[in-house]
């Protein structure tokens, strides 16, 4: 299993592979630069992605980058994370959260 210290870039063309096709969990975050919500949540993101190595995936994905990722999922609202496993949005949570809340999400859908 390789190991993931940070979150990762996802775009339009890997979004599939990386996040539908995963065997393990995956904490999308559907961000922006402008928004400043969202990168309040960058370090918790850099904290999460470090601490559950190998259990969880956290993915970035900047909205006006990747528009068709942003359409395909239908998002609204920034940030907006969502846990996908199994190639479903099992959880979804719309705006900056403190890090035992996302913590919490991520541990009801791993093991």
């Amino acid at each position: 299993m390789s190991a993931q210290l940070k979150p990762i870039n996802v775009s339009d063309a890997d979004i599939e592979r990386v996040v539908l096709e995963s065997n393990r969990p995956v904490r999308v975050d559907f961000w922006a630069e402008w928004c400043g919500p969202c990168r309040i949540l960058g370090p918790t993101l850099d904290e999460l992605a470090r601490e559950m190595n190998g259990q969880v995936t956290i993915a970035k994905v900047n909205v006006d980058e990747n528009p068709r990722a942003a359409q395909a999922f239908g998002i609204r609202s920034l940030p907006t994370l969502m846990l996908v496993k199994d190639a479903e949005v099992k959880e979804t949570v719309i705006g900056a959260q403190p890090k035992s809340k996302l913590e919490d999400v991520i541990n009801r859908h791993i093991g």
